[in-house]
């Protein structure tokens, strides 16, 4: 037999071992497997979201179903890229639970804070955040702990995939349509921009 007739019965035989149903889901699972964990560890995570202190932003009373995000770790662990107003996914200093905040302020802007902190004033040290529920009277956040380290912060949500009819990023909120009728949209629109306008005014950014 030539060295051809062998290497293509070899080839054959490889084939159809590969092939074979068992063999091929290991060997997927050996390569996607990995690259899943990279992924997710390093560039963007699914999470449900639990509880009600990021109402209305996440979980809002008007929705039956938990919230289903998308969170990007990648502008955090690499870039470190944080922003007044992102809405982020830490440790908690108190309990080490990953929680769902706000950021509120970065180092040296002055906040206002709300009970039960005991000081109605307080600068943001270096290398920290100011993190809140949108819901501040149901969220334990930095009104509790206070600051927390940035090295906390793990990533940021990008947008909304559940349920179909809140898909999309989380936006600014802006003035709603003075021309559009009244009704619950319109409300909640305002609502968003006057809770917006609350959380700036108790911030004084560092220049």
């Amino acid at each position: 037999m030539s060295s051809t007739s062998t290497w293509r019965t070899a080839w054959k035989s490889w084939r159809h071992f590969a092939n074979d149903s068992p063999v091929k889901r290991t060997f997927s699972t050996l390569v996607w497997l990995p690259m899943g964990i990279l992924f997710t560890q390093y560039f963007y995570v699914a999470k449900s979201i639990k509880g009600t202190s990021m109402q209305p932003t996440l979980n809002p009373d008007t929705s039956p179903w938990r919230d289903i995000v998308i969170f990007d770790r990648y502008s955090i662990r690499a870039l470190h890229q944080y922003e007044r107003g992102d809405v982020v996914a830490l440790k908690s200093p108190a309990d080490s639970k990953l929680v769902v905040k706000r950021i509120i302020a970065l180092e040296g802007d002055t906040v206002k804070t709300l009970p039960p902190y005991p000081d109605t004033e307080v600068r943001v040290p270096p290398g920290h955040a100011w993190v809140e529920g949108d819901e501040p009277f149901r969220s334990e956040d930095s009104n509790y702990f206070g600051p927390v380290p940035l090295a906390l912060v793990e990533s940021k949500l990008s947008f909304i995939i559940w349920p179909p009819a809140r898909y999309g990023p989380i936006c600014k909120p802006s003035p709603p349509n003075s021309k559009a009728p009244r009704g619950p949209a319109w409300r909640r629109e305002m609502a968003a921009m006057e809770r917006e306008q609350w959380r700036n005014s108790r911030v004084t950014v560092a220049e």
